[in-house]
């Protein structure tokens, strides 16, 4: 098993996390439960959650999985997020000690813990002011309740502007950013993953699979059909569905995925992943699973090791497309590619 450091901290994390958004949605309890004994038994000991997953059931059923196995207990690294209301009252949202300090506690009292190995705060808060958010996260590793923070969804002035405060303040620094990130989005590599390479905090891929595009589930101008979401339910997402099957370079990342899983013996979702894991800054790219076959396959990529040749030409055919100055020709980031090698 290829361990990686969780960001610059000490603690060691699989390569690939498990996310259980689908938990007490689209997995009942049961599923779940199976699910997460499949993911320890392969070897895996990160688990992601939040605490609007399922409003709050995701974190239940975690818990209650954590009690039934104090042996994989102790070896699971615990992520959870706060930031969106489970509640209807004004204090019941954002980044505000007031809301933290009940959102914290609350996943603490539904996962059954007392320490949250990472805190992640679920997404930018314009209204709080950043420095209360920096003082009460490290006031919560100081008392023990989460050993790490990191953010997701924030863009690279938010990472670059916390990071500074906390530095300049002798506050703990954020150590992981959850982004999306897979072959078809690419974007946080313009600003965000510079950010958090300067900063030395790890990524945490969501929706590495672009929501299955890559795993050969959609077929050009088709309409999606049978066990997918949009075949179970055509009228969610069609507009994204749209969009993305209208573009040519969509086609384009998807026919040389399936190219290379073939010619591997893989599946096209084991090629996607195996890309996006062994991307710089990259700590673990988080699993969906509705059912323990997605996992089981998702997992394969773990076997998976692209050549060199194999990772240019995918990342080749998925280079986001030209941009204008400062980020197109003659700008920073084309200069800092061309030095990379392409990347």
């Amino acid at each position: 098993m290829d361990y990686r450091k969780l960001g610059p901290s000490g603690t060691i994390v699989a390569p690939y996390c498990l996310g259980t958004m689908t938990f007490g949605a689209e997995a009942d309890e049961a599923t779940s439960h199976k699910i997460l004994d499949d993911y320890f038994k392969w070897g895996g000991n990160f688990v992601d959650t939040a605490d609007v997953y399922s409003a709050g059931v995701s974190e239940e059923i975690i818990g209650r999985w954590l009690k039934a196995r104090p042996t994989e207990a102790r070896q699971a690294v615990i992520a959870t997020k706060g930031r969106f209301p489970m509640g209807n009252g004004p204090n019941d949202i954002g980044l505000s000690r007031r809301h933290l300090n009940v959102a914290l506690d609350d996943s603490l009292r539904r996962l059954g813990v007392e320490h949250i190995d990472l805190y992640q705060m679920h997404a930018w808060d314009a209204l709080t002011p950043i420095e209360e958010t920096l003082r009460f996260l490290d006031d919560a590793v100081s008392s023990g309740k989460i050993g790490y923070y990191g953010f997701s969804n924030y863009v690279g002035w938010h990472i670059a502007k916390a990071v500074e405060i906390a530095k300049a303040r002798g506050y703990t620094r954020p150590v992981t950013l959850q982004p999306q990130y897979s072959l078809l989005v690419r974007d946080i590599e313009l600003e965000i993953v510079p950010a958090c390479q300067d900063a030395g905090m790890g990524l945490l891929p969501w929706s590495p699979l672009g929501g299955g595009w890559l795993t050969g589930k959609y077929r050009r101008d088709q309409m999606p059909t049978g066990a997918t979401r949009l075949g179970e339910n055509p009228k969610r997402g069609m507009e994204s569905y749209d969009q993305r099957n209208a573009q040519e370079r969509t086609w384009d990342i998807i026919g040389a995925v399936e190219e290379i899983a073939k010619s591997k013996g893989c599946s096209m979702a084991q090629v996607a992943l195996a890309w996006t894991a062994a991307r710089p800054a990259v700590t673990s790219v988080i699993l969906g699973a509705r059912t323990t076959e997605q996992l089981a396959d998702n997992l394969g990529a773990a076997k998976i090791s692209l050549s060199d040749e194999e990772m240019q030409r995918l990342t080749e055919i998925s280079a986001p497309h030209p941009f204008d100055y400062p980020y197109g020709v003659g700008g920073t980031n084309q200069r800092h590619r061309k030095l990379e090698g392409g990347r």
